[in-house]
Parts: structure tokens; sequence; C-alpha cells
């Protein structure tokens, strides 16, 4: 909101558009390190397909990177992002014995990328 008179001019809005430069990654982790990453084509945005394509693939990482944790000893917390609580997701992960821990709404503390995977991100990518 601005205060404005009559005869001012309409502010100038800026349009958002896709990075060209920028990749997506998806990342799963747990205490021990990561265990499945993907990276997001460009200009592919994550909904629901894309987000059980990388679903399978992590399902099958899990598998052969903790075999003690397959097939149902395993708890996937992501957050209340739309592709996550689509509905094919939710199918998806009832039929493999996915159990899945809700992320509580505005709960910073509940984010544990931004105090354990982003800063070693960080310092990789700085060389």
């Amino acid at each position: 909101m601005q205060w404005k008179t009559q005869n001012s001019p309409w502010p100038k809005k800026a349009s958002m558009s896709c990075s060209q430069v920028k990749t997506k990654l998806v990342c799963f982790f747990d205490h021990k390190g990561i265990v499945h990453h993907d990276f997001i084509a460009q200009g592919q945005k994550v909904n629901q397909q894309c987000y059980l394509q990388v679903l399978t693939g992590l399902r099958e990482y899990v598998r052969r990177k903790r075999p003690g944790l397959w097939p149902d000893k395993w708890i996937l917390h992501h957050d209340d992002a739309p592709a996550h609580d689509a509905l094919r997701v939710h199918e998806f992960l009832a039929k493999n014995f996915i159990t899945k821990m809700y992320h509580p709404p505005y709960s910073p503390d509940l984010a544990p990328c931004d105090f354990w995977l982003f800063p070693k991100l960080k310092n990789a990518l700085k060389g």
C-alpha cells in the first residue's frame, strides 16, 4: 500500500521470471548424510509428477544405501509444499508403506536444512 494523490502515476511492478542461471536441487538426508539428490531441469517446476519421480528414486536409494531401514523403518519428513500434499503423492506413500511426518506450519525450528545441509553446500561451492 502507498499513500499518493489521485493524479499520481501508478507504481511500476516488477514481473517475476524464471532464472536462467539457477538449478533446483531436491535433496534427502538423514543423520548419516545425504541419501538421495536430484537436480531438476531448468524451467521445470516441482509439481506432483516431478516429485513422484524423485520419490521413486529416493525409495530405490533408501533400499540400496540404508538397507537397515528398508522397507518400513524410515519416516519421510517434508514440508507443506503443494507438490508434497498432492493426492497421488499420498497414494504413492501409502502404497509403498512410507510413513510421513507432518511439518507444522510456521515452525522454522524444524527446518534442519538451514542448519545442517545448506552450510555444507555453501562451503563446497565456495571452493
